[in-house]
């Protein structure tokens, strides 16, 4: 089995929306739909979820030992194994994800490090 990290990305954390204030700004009851939609998913692929993740806040780059706010897509991330990429993005059919307005997401392979 291989990892891969999936990525989920939105437009309002590109335009500097915090994760915060996007729950804090969803009606409770689109909230609690959702978070069963997530819900759902999760135990459709239970066996390749490795860690469900969390959404993703106040991205900064480090250059130089140096930490400056950016701005950034990616609002949040999941680890799965799965058999092959394929199989690994397969499982993001239907994903809750896709009905953020703007959403997208990228699924990354872990790859191995030799002698590590």
């Amino acid at each position: 089995m291989n990892k891969y990290v999936v990525l989920y990305k939105t437009e309002a954390a590109l335009q500097g929306m915090s994760a915060a204030d996007m729950f804090a700004n969803t009606p409770p009851e689109q909230l609690e739909a959702g978070m069963a939609m997530w819900k759902a998913w999760h135990d459709s692929c239970a066996d390749a979820i490795v860690d469900l993740g969390a959404p993703l806040d106040k991205p900064v780059e480090v250059k130089d030992g140096v930490s400056t706010p950016v701005k950034s897509a990616v609002s949040g991330y999941s680890i799965l194994q799965a058999e092959s990429l394929a199989a690994a993005t397969d499982l993001m059919k239907g994903h809750p994800h896709f009905f953020a307005p703007g959403a997208s997401i990228e699924v990354f392979e872990c790859v191995k490090i030799p002698g590590m």
